[in-house]
């Protein structure tokens, strides 16, 4: 496990050395990765989410394909489609953009709700099906979304169904003064991609995938994320709480989160340092809570202080607080 927990890290520093001063961002998306999950980054325009995704491609060596969406990409342009071919006698599968490890669909609120369902389908079920036929997508697959919270003309929101395919919805934010700095100066004679040096092949990733897998947690963490959740269904100022598969999605990012700390366990800070990621696009607020100025965050906050988190012993001691990034 250290090998590759180094490995893990070592990925983390590449991208970090492109995209400066967002490790924790960077951190995140790896666990994502990790956890076999899909990512929505809800973000101005300009940030760095290309970027990161072409880092995160290089350094894990994975075939990286990007989509702008529009009013008028098709489903066929993400699952592809059939041609006849030159004889006339049979067709010939051409690949959608979809085929590929690490898929980045810019702007996926910026098309049609019948393109939107052609890719979460293959999300869901990590394959492509054209014409009856079915096929699977290369592995590992990752799908990084983004969304641009700014402006909604020409704009058709993804349905809370389908926003709950996503494992996490995180923000890049703009960097602060000595990251925009760095960033400046990295950018005078070089593109700092072409600094990116390949960690892991694809082969390692999935590895990894099936290490994070078997992490252990202990019963008293499946139910302090469980009581998390139920808070979310109970809240009288929340419409819409946090479903199964959002229980299922942190999981699976505690597990990830514990790995790239250098554990084959989770303790309750694994579940505290992402529940909000995993939770907060899940949700809907009842129109209470939006006349009272009440967000999101605010709830989960409130949550994460009113459920106590369990102790857990290690080998005959308290378990430690915290990462070793």
């Amino acid at each position: 496990m250290e090998v590759y927990n180094s490995k893990a890290l070592q990925i983390i520093n590449e991208v970090n050395e492109v995209v400066i001063g967002k490790r924790e961002i960077i951190i995140k998306v790896l666990a994502a990765v990790l956890a076999k999950g899909h990512i929505l980054l809800e973000d101005n325009p300009g940030v760095g989410k290309t970027t990161m995704a072409l880092a995160f491609s290089k350094a894990m060596a994975l075939k990286y394909n990007r989509l702008q969406f529009t009013p008028d990409v098709l489903p066929t342009d993400v699952v592809g489609f059939h041609l006849l071919t030159k004889d006339g006698e049979s067709y010939q599968y051409k690949p959608g953009a979809v085929m590929c490890n690490l898929f980045l669909a810019d702007e996926i609120n910026r098309t049609s709700s019948k393109t939107q369902s052609a890719l979460l389908e293959v999300m869901e079920e990590g394959k492509v099906t054209v014409d009856s036929i079915t096929r699977d997508v290369p592995k590992p697959f990752v799908v990084i979304a983004t969304q641009n919270p700014i402006g909604s003309i020409g704009t058709q929101m993804l349905p809370e169904s389908q926003l709950d395919r996503f494992m996490v919805r995180l923000s890049i934010g703009y960097p602060d003064l000595k990251s925009e700095i760095g960033i400046l100066k990295d950018r005078q004679n070089s593109n700092p991609l072409d600094k990116v040096t390949k960690v892991v092949e694809r082969d390692d990733i999935l590895y990894m995938q099936n290490m994070v897998e078997g992490v252990y947690i202990h019963d008293s963490i499946y139910e302090y994320i469980t009581l998390l959740v139920q808070q979310t269904r109970e809240n009288p100022l929340i419409e819409l709480g946090v479903s199964p598969r959002g229980s299922l999605a942190i999981m699976n990012m505690v597990k990830a989160l514990a790995f790239l700390s250098g554990r084959d366990y989770v303790i309750p800070s694994d579940v505290q340092y992402i529940f909000k990621d995993v939770a907060a696009h899940r949700i809907i607020l009842k129109p209470k809570a939006r006349v009272n100025n009440i967000t999101v965050d605010n709830l989960l906050d409130d949550i994460l202080r009113i459920v106590r988190p369990p102790r857990i012993i290690i080998k005959g001691k308290e378990a430690e607080y915290g990462f070793r990034y």
